[in-house]
């Protein structure tokens, strides 16, 4: 009988999606049960990646009285990223590694009404650079889409469960695995690749949604029709396709060297097969990009209007920088690609030439602005940036805190970050004080917008490092990483907080210290309220306009989850994954105690061990008035 329920609820949205004008579409369901605001149907709520709701039940006069409504203990210990999806009466959640697949029956207790556990060889583990974490499920099309971490990206009947195909995207024999959320858009399922630590040479897919079939792949290392970069790349911002943005300084890439930014009336611009012709001699291993890295496993935003899908892509392969002079493209950068073919309209490098494992991979956020659609982006460098998102050509790009040293500023004009050079690194020297630290002043926990307020609202890492390249010879399928490290808190003598930020000027309107890194996507709310979790195990809501603590809940585990919210028969919900994990929390979770394990994480997060239990348990944690 219930399944009957779940049958008609799951075909109520069917049916309004076929009253669409969307019909062609093969996730018109999926289009249809985003119009209602009490589904979360996409990984951040809508394709602008805002991770803002209509609801409004739950108010800033009425937080204060939040209590915990049900719970649901996933069976599974270590980080737990990313956030449910909810259509109908139906939430289906996922797990941490093995990535086990729940469809829970809100209409009945959260009756489990089907599960799915996948087959993985447990050695996929030991590749997963940074816990074992996933970042959700996808929904579109009557199917529920799974990214395994060992590359095998699943399409499972939303109403009973059943496989109904699977497709290999990557090999981890070779140190590739997967961590993102499938995003559903029109007729596609797209997904990422990780393994940047390993020297894998990574890419963008998009499946054909009906049958698995590759639709197209772009790369993001070598020549430029593997890329798929097209005859009107960059053509607004042909500086963006330089040759070189830097000068030498003191020999470059050796010990006391550094990099000068090129003046813009010297930059050689439109330049092609900058995939290839920026990765330069001497290299590690063959030419540098055939193991260049650059991941991708974030959340990526699509605009109907011009049809892009916009994402960025993490850093070089190796991490020491001296083996791979030039400009590593493309590597750190903000892409914006035309869904159907996936030709590249548009693509800024934010940290030419990396020298701290600086990934471009958080995720972009569209909004609008006096008739215009723009793009923001929180990169892990420190430095907020806001294009416009049609033709990327930059806005505003300003230190999203003080602390950050390693750039004086970023040319407007050309996109070049200015470089200090008392923070490069080199080879076999020990490189002190540089802020951020490799997982930047942000790592994958998604920031938010709000229409209400014009605001961005982003969750902060306050940490700093000392950074020591060393040699690092690739072995296909062995880490590859080439750099040892250590972490402290930042001069705010806090490890995190949470501010809010005018995406038009990227200048801070409000900043919230945290003792630990706010770890926990962001939710933003029609009442003016923002809610985002802690690794000390907090999940908080504060006031969208000023920043004012208003509820606060502490919850089993720390927070590496994104908020969410949903309605169902007339009561509004909110709720967020628990499970301490991810890079902060993953020295805890296996027990590591040397100051470098864990890529510096152990010395930086020792004291969470005085907060969480190891390894963090994953739990669903849903809040109602």
């Amino acid at each position: 009988m219930k399944i009957k329920k779940v049958n008609l609820a799951l075909g109520l949205v069917a049916s309004v999606a076929l009253a669409m004008p969307m019909v062609a579409l093969a996730a018109a369901d999926q289009e249809a049960a985003m119009k209602d605001p009490n589904n979360w149907a996409h990984p951040r709520g809508q394709h602008d990646n805002q991770g803002y709701s209509k609801l409004a039940q739950i108010n800033k006069a009425n937080v204060k009285n939040l209590k915990a409504a049900w719970t649901f203990s996933t069976g599974v210990n270590r980080g737990h990223e990313g956030s449910p999806v909810v259509i109908g009466n139906m939430l289906y959640v996922h797990t941490a590694f093995p990535n086990n697949v729940y469809a829970l029956d809100l209409n009945d207790n959260q009756k489990i009404v089907w599960s799915y556990f996948p087959k993985q060889d447990p050695s996929v583990q030991a590749i997963m650079c940074c816990d074992v974490v996933n970042r959700g499920l996808g929904y579109g099309d009557g199917k529920i889409f799974l990214q395994q971490a060992d590359g095998t990206l699943v399409a499972l009947n939303a109403k009973s469960g059943e496989k109904v195909w699977d497709v290999k995207v990557l090999d981890p024999k070779i140190g590739a695995s997967n961590t993102n959320a499938p995003h559903i858009v029109k007729d596609k399922v797209l997904t990422g690749c990780s393994g940047a630590e390993f020297g894998v040479r990574c890419y963008f897919s998009a499946y054909n949604i009906k049958d698995g079939s590759l639709a197209w792949r772009a790369y993001h290392t070598g020549p430029d029709s593997d890329i798929l970069l097209g005859a009107d790349f960059n053509k607004e911002n042909p500086a963006y396709s330089a040759l070189s943005v830097y000068q030498d300084v003191n020999g470059g890439n050796k010990i006391g060297g550094s990099f000068k930014a090129i003046p813009a009336d010297q930059l050689k611009v439109g330049e092609k097969e900058l995939g290839v012709r920026t990765w330069l001699k001497p290299q590690a291993v063959k030419d540098g990009w055939q193991h260049g890295g650059a991941s991708i496993w974030g959340w990526w935003p699509y605009d109907a209007k011009t049809n892009l899908i916009y994402y960025g892509t993490a850093n070089p392969s190796v991490w020491n920088p001296d083996v791979r002079p030039g400009d590593n493209k493309w590597s750190m950068t903000i892409f914006a690609r035309d869904l159907d073919t996936g030709m590249a309209r548009w693509g800024y490098q934010m940290t030419p030439h990396d020298e701290w494992d600086y990934d471009g991979i958080n995720e972009v956020i569209l909004f609008d602005k006096g008739g215009k659609t723009y793009a923001w982006h929180h990169d892990r460098n420190g430095f907020a940036y806001t294009f416009v998102a049609g033709t990327g050509t930059l806005v505003a790009a300003e230190k999203v805190h003080p602390f950050v040293n390693w750039a004086t500023h970023v040319d407007l004009k050309t996109g070049i970050p200015h470089k200090d050079a008392k923070y490069s690194t080199h080879q076999d020297y020990n490189a002190k004080g540089i802020c951020p630290a490799a997982l930047g002043t942000k790592d994958q926990q998604p920031a938010a917008y709000s229409p209400k307020t014009g605001l961005m609202y982003s969750p902060l890492n306050h940490v700093c490092m000392t950074y020591e390249p060393v040699e690092s010879k690739y072995v296909a399928g062995q880490p590859w990483v080439g750099a040892t490290l250590t972490m402290f808190a930042g001069p705010d003598g806090v490890m995190g907080g949470f501010a809010a930020y005018d995406p038009m000027t990227n200048k801070k309107v409000w900043y919230n210290k945290e003792k630990f890194s706010a770890w926990g996507g962001a939710l933003t709310t029609a009442s003016n309220l923002v809610f985002y979790g802690t690794l000390d195990r907090w999940f908080k809501a504060v006031d969208a306009q000023s920043g004012k603590e208003l509820w606060k809940f502490q919850v089993g585990s720390g927070v590496i989850g994104n908020a969410f919210t949903y309605g169902n028969k007339g009561k509004q919900y909110v709720g967020v994954l628990s499970g301490i994990g991810g890079w902060a929390g993953v020295a805890m979770n296996l027990g590591l105690t040397n100051d470098t394990d864990a890529l510096g994480a152990a010395g930086g997060y020792k004291e969470l061990t005085q907060h969480n239990a190891a390894p963090g348990a994953g739990n669903l944690n849903v809040f109602s008035l």
